[in-house]
């Protein structure tokens, strides 16, 4: 494993164990903190502030902008038809499979095991559950779990209890 010649690495990125990560052709912003087996591809944009633990893949076409919390072994997909083969048999290459963009919003939180699904935004601000498959837009401020993740709640309604509970 490796970090890349054209890896475009922010000002004060932290990158706990640089001898176990995979990071090539992406760009990681400012104060930015990767663990260990974590694989960043070609092509892939994280923001500044943001945190990505361990066992975390995240693929061409994502797009993770500014303080956002990513937990450990989440996993982005990028294809929304894998195949190895094309057809005929020969073996796909890049002309024969189109990469779908996915866009995390800021300070948006994904939870452990998580699988963001290609070709989808994750709102501002939003909160996935560990272990919750994310088939579809999640909205701003929207707390979602499960397979396939649902809305379970919104980070406004959270705030408010934690008023509530603290006597405020």
């Amino acid at each position: 494993m490796a970090i890349a010649k054209d890896v475009e690495l922010g000002r004060e990125v932290r990158i706990f164990h640089p001898d176990l990560v995979n990071l090539y052709g992406c760009a990681v912003g400012d104060e930015t903190r990767i663990g260990t087996f974590v694989e960043i591809q070609g092509g892939a944009r994280i923001g500044a502030r943001c945190k990505i633990s361990s066992h975390t893949f995240i693929c061409e076409g994502v797009t993770i902008e500014d303080e956002v919390f990513i937990g450990h072994g989440v996993m982005f997909t990028n294809d929304r038809f894998p195949r190895a083969t094309t057809e005929d048999g020969r073996p796909q290459g890049p002309a024969d499979w189109k990469v779908e963009a996915t866009r995390v919003g800021r300070r948006a939180s994904i939870g452990s095991n998580a699988t963001i699904l290609c070709g989808i935004t994750i709102g501002e601000g939003a909160t996935i559950g560990a272990g919750s498959v994310v088939t579809r837009d999640v909205p701003a401020r929207a707390v979602v779990a499960g397979v396939p993740a649902r809305a379970i709640g919104s980070r406004a309604v959270t705030a408010a209890f934690e008023t509530l509970e603290a006597g405020q």
